[in-house]
């Protein structure tokens, strides 16, 4: 039995959430809906324009792959995440929130010189997302913070699609790739947002190579990466790219490829209000359920009502009584 359920690859961001109109982005020039690269000039630009807005949440330590990670494990699930940081307050304050969560991470995640990655969370009236990055030091993410105990010790590599924008950090997921596949640790990929499919679909395709294990996407991923505009086409599809795949479909559920048959699993209806994190605690919650032996279905059940769960409000983190109000309605739910 190996240590880890899930050993987590991503930048380490600390998560700044403010509540915005349509107006504002376009006033800004941000573009909607997608995540932004952006240096620490122009961040600091947009918060000092949105200064008055409402901040929706208490600081969290982020990332894609990190949400994802800590979600597992405040589930129950056991997580690693490597990442990296700088020695400043920010990056203190990241280690931290890894620990208080129950994820390890690599030793040398902390380095002195550099600053911790930043991003900035913008929410419109529809409940979407909208994101712009400064990467800082987690730009450098290289080969050599890349943990091969940690990886062969997992039962999954979890790797977000927002590392193929540098070549150190897509390095770094090629040679993790490696280690996992010489290990028998299954690869799971996220294509993160639709404006990585569509401006590093090479990158993400040096990753997929032959096929990974298990491919988490949402309907406008899924069309991007399989150049589609139907989705059952693109389904069809992604079966030369993963072995396994979930796709969610918002308010219409998810739809689950097990390796020989198509599931569908109901939404919890809920009033959306922030779906920043939604995808990364479905990845979160149908990866813990999976390594505790449930069948794909039942885990895409429970990681939907975890994601409605989350965009019912603000921020990407739930109390601990609803992670376990949640896996007993699974328990509930299977007759258990």
């Amino acid at each position: 039995m190996k240590k880890y359920h899930v050993c987590g690859l991503g930048n380490a961001l600390v998560d700044t959430e403010i509540e915005v109109s349509e107006k504002n982005l376009k006033d800004l020039g941000i573009e909607k809906g997608l995540m932004t690269l952006v240096d620490e000039e122009r961040q600091h630009f947009l918060q000092n324009n949105l200064s008055d807005h409402l901040v929706m949440s208490k600081r969290a330590c982020g990332g894609s792959a990190a949400n994802t990670v800590i979600s597992l494990s405040q589930f129950g699930g056991k997580g690693f995440l490597s990442c990296k940081v700088a020695d400043d307050e920010n990056g203190q304050f990241y280690m931290q929130d890894l620990i208080d969560n129950g994820v390890d991470y690599n030793a040398d995640a902390q380095i002195s010189q550099g600053i911790t990655g930043k991003c900035l969370v913008m929410i419109t009236d529809d409940a979407d997302r909208t994101m712009n990055t400064f990467l800082g030091i987690s730009s450098e993410l290289a080969t050599t913070d890349i943990d091969a105990s940690a990886i062969k010790n997992s039962e999954y590599l979890y790797i977000e699609g927002y590392l193929v924008t540098g070549e150190s950090s897509l390095n770094a997921v090629l040679e993790a790739c490696d280690i996992a596949r010489q290990a028998g640790t299954k690869i799971a990929l996220s294509l993160s947002d639709p404006g990585i499919v569509e401006y590093f679909r090479d990158a993400l395709k040096s990753i997929v190579g032959d096929g990974v294990d298990l491919l988490f996407c949402n309907e406008q991923e899924a069309l991007s990466w399989c150049q589609t505009d139907d989705l059952d086409r693109a389904l069809e599809q992604l079966q030369n790219s993963a072995a396994q795949f979930a796709v969610t479909l918002g308010s219409e559920g998810a739809v689950v490829f097990d390796g020989s048959d198509y599931l569908r699993a109901p939404a919890q209806p809920i009033t959306a209000v922030d779906t920043n994190g939604a995808g990364d605690m479905f990845a979160g919650a149908y990866l813990y359920g999976i390594t505790q032996g449930y069948s794909c279905l039942s885990a895409a059940v429970f990681a939907n009502r975890a994601a409605s769960a989350v965009v019912g409000q603000y921020g990407p983190r739930l109390h601990s009584a609803e992670y376990d109000g949640l896996k007993e309605g699974l328990k509930s739910f299977l007759g258990a």
